[in-house]
């Protein structure tokens, strides 16, 4: 990427702990370290056990368990989520698991003013952001507010070991998809660069040797590493055309989370690329190749990953309708978001085709 000595990068305070079994040796530290009693841990229901693990851990620190989260946090889980910390007296929350799980955290700490303590077992990357999400009425809307940024995020490759090979490579995929539009955002910067190359750098090198072996704990680790990485970079520069995409299809029509990344996320990279050659270079080195878009969407067939939206589930005939959203409030983007534009890359995913970059 080109040096450009005019740009500005904000990073914001935080602890981070990266090691195996920190999930019940560090956590109870973390809370200790941020002067807290009574934590609310709080996750969904496939991640109870080890939630409940977590819990136990705190001891007298814990003040019970709230184990509702859903994707993209409906807005009535956030209020009875907010309400049971209250009821509990909780002085902080505690997130166990992936994006759900700190998404409702997040919603928590937006209304409470709690600190936060993150603990993924995913590579969603949402635990590195000020970034919160609702869905309300059948649309998801997002904002950022720096009081829902965990104040410590605790890492643990053995926390991960229990996710599916394919959960695994989505929300892997999820978290280059952060790196990736961070590049050509409009306040990116040389930090940024340095920050998503080494992420998909990393992420790309684990994910093979994870669906070749889940329970390579060293691989784990550095799906981790690179999930810090690319989420810092989420954390720190302005969401684009991707983001937008997934916002809606996940708010409005219900698809899942890190795998609609996967499929969005060559698609919207193709579009794009006419209008960012120097975040084609920072991804070129960091993949190997010349065609980033392609090469993405080769990683997610090689690792058995969906390549399409209709395998998920959504309608060829809902394709202008998701269209008219995206562009009736649509976020910065270094081409200009256009009814047509936006059509193309959907009906691209929906057939889950090659991707091809086209004309300036």
């Amino acid at each position: 990427m080109t040096f450009s000595g005019d740009f500005t990068y904000e990073s914001r305070p935080g602890r981070v702990v990266l090691r195996p079994g920190a999930a019940v040796s560090a956590t109870p530290g973390e809370a200790e370290h941020l002067g807290l009693s009574r934590l609310l841990v709080v996750c969904g229901r496939r991640g109870e056990a080890v939630a409940r693990a977590v819990a136990d851990a705190l001891g007298d620190r814990c003040a019970g368990l709230h184990a509702e989260a859903r994707m993209h946090v409906p807005v009535e889980d956030a209020d009875r989520a907010v309400a049971a910390a209250r009821a509990a007296g909780a002085d902080g929350v505690v997130a166990v698991g992936g994006g759900s799980s700190i998404g409702l955290c997040k919603a928590i700490a937006l209304h409470t003013g709690l600190p936060l303590i993150a603990v993924p077992s995913t590579y969603s990357g949402s635990e590195m952001t000020p970034v919160w999400g609702l869905t309300e009425n059948g649309a998801k809307r997002t904002g950022r507010d720096p009081k829902v940024q965990p104040r410590s995020v605790v890492y643990d490759p053995e926390l991960t070991l229990s996710l599916p090979v394919p959960l695994t490579v989505t929300s892997g995929v999820n978290a280059l998809a952060h790196a990736v539009e961070a590049l050509y955002a409009p306040d990116t910067s040389p930090l940024i660069a340095l920050m998503a190359e080494e992420g998909v750098r990393a992420m790309t090198g684990a994910l093979p040797e994870l669906a070749a072996d889940p329970g390579d704990v060293e691989a784990r680790g550095q799906a981790l590493y690179a999930a810090w990485l690319c989420g810092s970079c989420l954390g720190a520069t302005t969401m684009g055309l991707h983001h937008k995409l997934c916002h809606v299809l996940g708010g409005t029509f219900g698809l899942p989370h890190a795998e609609t990344h996967t499929v969005v996320l060559p698609y919207a990279l193709a579009h794009n690329s006419p209008a960012i050659p120097d975040a084609l270079t920072v991804l070129g080195r960091a993949l190997g190749t010349d065609d980033p878009a392609q090469a993405l969407w080769e990683l997610a067939g090689r690792l058995g990953a969906p390549r399409s939206l209709a395998e998920l589930g959504f309608k060829e005939g809902d394709v202008a309708k998701a269209a008219a959203q995206v562009t009736g409030q649509p976020y910065a983007n270094p081409r200009p978001v256009t009814a047509d534009g936006v059509r193309a890359v959907l009906a691209a995913a929906y057939e889950g085709r090659p991707p091809s970059v086209p004309d300036r």
